[in-house]
């Protein structure tokens, strides 16, 4: 039994969706060297079905290379391989965005490659530790806090890898504002002790946010970006403060102000995280006059209902995605989900990533 809105066509941009169904990006840690290779394209070919995929975070900058066997979209190399990625879903019927994940932060310098800092707004250390292959688990390194030269040329990095992921065939590029990485780190408290005009009130913590969306806006187009966000995240040590709702209202206005393609909304709360309340998602969605992506445990019943009820134009799956490839058919017809194997989310090689069946 199909449904009218979960399985009906969307426009997005420039592009047409096939159906309402979003495969949310998941660190997957394939990319040895920060190249994706031929195995990370068959892991997107074989979840071409569904109407958009957003990948694994990519970092726009060396210095964002934080975590262990990630991609980067910021040299020739990298271009020629995500291309791989993006000719095996175009072929198979799909369209796909590129994340842009700077870590910040999040990051073990042991992960970077030569000449590469850990740089975040400030000199706060992220308190749990990050995974390196060549000695395990070790202590998360202390940011440089940036300078204005610094925030400048990662400015220019993220507008640069929205034009080389174009160049690489991707439709869009998300730019990941939640999760206690980068951008993140500039609109939270926790991790922005600044007192210049990148941080302090709600006006300068958004701006490095807004900048960034603007100027790769300004590059590939606006209807080519989207901007993912999480408010009251708690991961990469993240936390609420007074001013969080208001923040998210003025970071709303200013993304629809620039005409991205869609706001991405994470609730985390299904996996444990703090629940992100109603009310704030409601006032994302009637400042932001974009298309809205839910995200946060969905199953198809969920998503049905909240598209129904306007919560969204699209839904977002995630680790349903990983051990079941065809998510939509499977959905569709209403056939038994395979659960997937945690043990596997994070490790190198085919197992856990391309063996679905």
């Amino acid at each position: 039994m199909s449904d009218p809105v979960l399985y009906s066509p969307f426009k997005l941009g420039r592009i047409t969706l096939a159906n309402r169904i979003v495969m949310a990006p998941m660190t997957r840690n394939r990319s040895p060297g920060g190249a994706p290779g031929a195995l990370v394209a068959t892991y997107y070919a074989q979840r071409a079905e569904a109407g958009l995929i957003i990948t694994e975070g990519a970092s726009p900058s060396p210095n964002g290379m934080g975590y262990a066997r990630i991609p980067g979209i910021y040299n020739a190399e990298q271009v020629a391989a995500w291309r791989q990625v993006t000719d095996e879903v175009h072929r198979k019927g799909g369209h796909i965005f590129l994340q842009l994940m700077h870590t910040g932060r999040a990051s073990a310098a042991a992960n970077l490659p030569g000449g590469a800092r850990v740089l975040g707004p400030s000199a706060v250390a992220l308190t749990q530790p990050v995974w390196t292959d060549i000695a395990g688990n070790q202590p998360a390194t202390t940011p440089i806090a940036m300078s204005e030269a610094d925030i400048e040329a990662t400015l220019e990095e993220y507008a640069r890898a929205g034009e080389l992921a174009v160049q690489a065939g991707f439709d869009g590029v998300e730019i990941h504002a939640a999760n206690g990485y980068l951008v993140d780190q500039f609109l939270n408290t926790v991790s922005n002790k600044r007192t210049d005009r990148w941080g302090g009130t709600v006006e300068n913590r958004i701006r490095f946010a807004v900048e960034a969306t603007r100027r790769t806006a300004s590059r590939i187009g606006a209807d080519r970006v989207g901007v993912r966000v999480s408010p009251y995240g708690a991961f990469n040590d993240m936390g609420p403060d007074a001013d969080m709702d208001a923040l998210y209202v003025a970071l709303a206005k200013e993304l629809s102000a620039i005409g991205v393609a869609y706001v991405h909304v994470v609730d985390h709360s299904p996996m444990g995280a703090p629940r992100v309340p109603d009310e704030i998602k409601a006032a994302i969605r009637a400042h932001f006059k974009g298309t809205y992506i839910l995200s946060g445990g969905y199953d198809r019943a969920r998503a049905e209902a909240d598209l129904a009820a306007g919560k969204g134009e699209l839904v977002a799956f995630g680790r349903p995605f990983i051990s079941n490839p065809r998510l939509p058919t499977q959905m569709r017809e209403n056939a038994p989900l395979q659960p997937p194997d945690f043990a596997t989310f994070y490790t190198p090689g085919p197992v856990g990533y391309t063996d679905y069946p």
